[in-house]
């Protein structure tokens, strides 16, 4: 029986507002679905309950800035002070244990992910139309007008980026878009360029 080698690099990204999370957090919720969520690397300080390695990879400034130097993050980027960023070392260990690893990501830091593990899966989340997306926005109540107007100009440009990516989702409805999803990843796994060297292996003569 030939077995599964290596997982995939599933990464999720589209423009602020078209509900990544609230997909993301749909797909897990369900019991078919067994990816493995990319645990991120933080210099922020650890909050009440939280783990080293299960919520976040706590590191120094000084660590983190020396695996900026070492090349050893997929992705990265500041906050308030503080870095962020996605492990190679723990999403490479993951996939080589034959197990999916999931990264839900920004635009930006997707386009870095694709720059340093290219046979990744990019899976770009759109909107059903851009008069959603703002509404989407506007319903949260958080933003001011002038915002939001900011918001809907990025996520045009970010828009503009999904040839980056392999495929397009449109997360009309949450519960859709996770089965487009499963559909996509259930079909990469079949692609030949991904499994045609293990089947190769039952032609090889002892």
């Amino acid at each position: 029986m030939i077995k599964r080698e290596k997982g995939l690099l599933i990464v999720l990204s589209g423009p602020s507002g078209v509900g990544k999370g609230t997909v993301r957090k749909a797909l897990f919720a369900q019991e078919d679905v067994d990816f493995q969520y990319s645990i991120s690397m933080t210099t922020r300080k650890p909050r009440e309950g939280e783990v080293d390695g299960v919520d976040y990879f706590f590191k120094t400034r000084e660590e983190f800035e020396q695996l900026i130097r070492e090349n050893k993050l997929l992705e990265w980027a500041e906050y308030v002070g503080n870095y962020y960023g996605t492990p190679i070392d723990y999403v490479e260990k993951t996939l080589n244990e034959g197990k999916d690893v999931f990264l839900e990501i920004e635009v930006q830091g997707a386009i870095q992910v694709r720059k340093a593990f290219p046979e990744g899966l990019f899976i770009f989340l759109m909107p059903p139309s851009l008069d959603e997306l703002k509404n989407r926005i506007v319903t949260r109540g958080t933003e001011s007008e002038d915002l939001i107007q900011n918001r809907m100009k990025v996520a045009k440009e970010e828009i503009e980026m999904m040839h980056e990516y392999d495929y397009i989702v449109v997360n009309d409805q949450v519960n859709l878009a996770c089965e487009r999803i499963k559909a996509i990843v259930m079909a990469e796994h079949c692609r030949r360029e991904r499994v045609e060297h293990q089947y190769k292996k039952m032609l090889e003569v002892e």
